[in-house]
C-alpha cells in the first residue's frame, strides 16, 4: 500500500512514519512505500534524515521517497495524507500577529487568524484536490490541514466523500476523560459533535452507563485533567458538558487574549524560531536528527496552549494530557479500517448527511463515524443543546463565505469578480463570534493581504 504525505517536510511527519512502523499487520493493508512530497527540498531532507534514524533495525520499514513534483507524488497513492501549511510558519506568525494588534484574538485556526489561515491555504487546497481527481481518482484523502473543517469541506466538492478529516483533539479530550473515572478509554463509547476545534462531549459511556454525570459531580476528578483545569468545574457543571478544548477562546476570550497579548512571542512565533532551529540541524547531513527531533517536539508539546493555562493559573501540563492518542495514530486507524475492511468507530470530519439536526447534509461535521472499506458514515448525533447548534451555524456560515472568497479570487482573472471576493473574505471575518467590529475586520483584511493571487 502506497501512502503519499503532502507537507511531508513538516515536523510532524516522523509522528507518522512512527505509526507506520508500529503496524505489524499483513502486507496487504500495511503501508509498504511512503512518498513525501513537498515544497521545500531542505526541509525534506532534514525529515528523511529523521526517517532514516527511525527505520533503523526495522526490515518491515516502510521504503521512502521525495519528490516535490505534485503529480509525481499523487501517481499511485493509494491514500493521500494532506498536512500542508501554505505561507509556512512566517504566514501563520502574521495570521496571529495582526488581529492581535486590534485587540482580537490571533490564533491559528480560532478566530480572524483561523480566517486568514483558510483563505491563504483553500486555493492551494483546491488545486491538491482537482490534480487529485486526475491523477489518483481512487485514493482517500485524509485531511489533517487546518483550517480542518474549512478545508475538508471545500476538498469534498471536488473529491466527494472520499476526503474525510481527522484531528486529535476530540479523542484527546475523550480519553481523558474516561480516565478521569477510572474506565480504560479503548472500552468506552463516546458522545462528541461539533465542528473541527468547535465540539463538545456530552457522554461517556461505559458498561452501558453515562458516567459523564459522575464526572461533572466530582470537583476534584473533572479539575485532574486539562480541559477541566482550563475550563474550571463550576462552568463544566453549569454547561453539563465537556467542550473541546479550543472553546476556551470562546467562552474565555477576554483572558486568553489578555495572556497572548502579554507573552513575548504568539505560538506561530515560538515555533518558527524552535523549528528553524531544528532544521537547521537535521539538515545539516550530521548524525542525531531524531534525537533533536525527539527534543524539539516534546519542548512543543509542553508549551501547547501555554497561554491559555496561564490565563487560568499557569498550571503545566501532565503525562495524562500528553497522552491523547495522537493525529499519527487516529490516521493509521482510519486507513488500516479502510484498507483492511476492518469496521473501526473514530470521530472524525465527514459530511453531515442527517446527523446533527440543524445542519445541511453537505456540511462537514466532527462526529463519531463508523467506517470500513465504503468510507466513513457519520452516527446521529440527536438534538443538539440550542447554545451549540447556534455556535456551530455562526461557524459553519464563516466557514463558507471563506471558501466562497478564496474560490471566487481564485478562479477569475485579476480584478473580476473582486469585490464579490472581498465581501465574501469580509463576512467571513466580521461573522465570526470574536471578532467584535466589521471595521475591525476590514482592517485585518487589508492588512493580511489574504486575497493577493499566489
Amino acid at each position: 500500500m502506497r501512502l503519499t504525505v503532502l507537507g511531508g517536510g513538516g515536523f510532524r511527519m516522523p509522528l507518522v512514519y512512527r505509526a507506520l512502523l508500529e503496524d505489524t499487520g499483513d502486507e496487504a493493508g500495511r503501508c509498504t512505500e511512503l512518498v513525501l512530497y513537498d515544497t521545500d527540498p531542505g526541509r525534506l531532507d532534514a525529515i528523511r534524515a529523521v526517517l532514516a534514524e527511525q527505520a533503523e533495525g526495522r526490515p518491515t520499514a516502510p521504503a521512502v521517497r521525495a519528490t516535490t513534483d505534485l503529480d509525481e507524488a499523487l501517481r499511485g497513492a493509494d491514500f493521500v495524507f494532506s498536512a500542508i501549511r501554505v505561507g509556512g510558519l512566517e504566514g501563520r506568525a502574521r495570521d496571529e500577529r495582526i488581529p492581535l494588534g486590534e485587540g482580537v484574538l490571533g490564533q491559528e485556526t480560532v478566530g480572524a487568524g483561523g480566517v486568514l489561515y483558510g483563505l491563504r491555504t483553500l486555493p492551494v487546497a483546491l488545486r491538491i484536490a482537482e490534480r487529485i481527481a486526475t491523477v489518483a481518482p481512487d485514493a482517500w484523502v485524509i485531511n489533517f490541514t487546518n483550517p480542518a473543517g474549512m478545508v475538508t469541506e471545500a476538498m469534498q466538492r471536488v473529491l466527494g466523500d472520499r476526503v474525510i478529516g481527522i484531528c486529535d483533539s476530540p479523542v484527546g479530550l475523550c480519553r481523558r476523560a474516561a480516565r478521569a473515572v477510572g474506565a480504560d478509554p479503548d472500552r468506552a463509547t463516546y458522545d462528541y459533535v461539533g465542528l473541527n476545534h468547535l465540539g463538545w462531549l456530552r457522554r461517556v459511556v461505559v458498561n452501558g452507563r453515562d458516567r459523564l454525570p459522575e464526572l461533572l459531580g466530582d470537583t476534584a476528578a473533572l479539575e485532574s485533567f486539562e480541559e477541566g483545569k482550563l475550563f474550571g468545574a463550576e462552568w463544566l457543571r453549569a454547561l453539563g458538558a465537556l467542550p473541546n478544548e479550543y472553546l476556551h477562546y470562546y467562552y474565555f476570550n477576554r483572558e486568553a487574549v489578555a495572556s497572548i497579548r502579554q507573552a513575548p512571542a504568539t505560538r506561530g512565533e515560538f515555533l518558527r524560531e524552535q523549528q528553524a532551529r531544528f532544521y537547521a540541524t537535521a539538515g545539516s547531513g550530521a548524525s542525531g536528527a531524531l534525537q533533536a527531533w525527539e527534543r524539539t517536539r516534546l519542548e512543543r508539546e509542553a508549551t501547547y496552549m501555554a497561554e491559555s493555562r496561564e490565563a487560568t493559573g499557569g498550571w503545566e501540563r501532565d503525562s495524562c494530557d500528553l497522552d491523547g492518542g495522537g493525529y499519527d495514530r487516529i490516521a493509521l486507524a482510519l486507513m488500516r479500517a479502510i484498507a483492511r475492511d476492518e469496521r473501526a468507530t473514530l470521530i472524525l470530519n465527514v459530511r453531515n448527511r442527517t446527523a446533527v439536526p440543524g445542519l445541511d447534509e453537505d456540511a462537514v461535521v466532527e462526529v463519531p463515524a463508523v467506517v470500513d472499506a465504503g468510507g466513513a458514515r457519520p452516527l446521529a448525533a440527536g438534538a443538539v443543546a440550542p447554545d451549540q447548534l447556534g455556535l456551530m451555524l455562526t461557524l459553519k456560515a464563516v466557514e463558507r463565505a471563506a471558501i466562497e472568497a478564496a474560490t471566487t479570487a481564485a478562479g477569475t482573472e485579476a480584478g473580476t469578480d473582486s469585490g464579490i471576493a472581498r465581501g465574501a473574505a469580509l463576512r467571513a471575518l466580521a461573522l465570526h463570534p470574536l471578532v467584535d467590529s466589521v471595521k475591525v475586520a476590514g482592517r485585518i483584511l487589508d492588512a493580511s493581504g489574504a486575497l493577493d493571487r499566489p
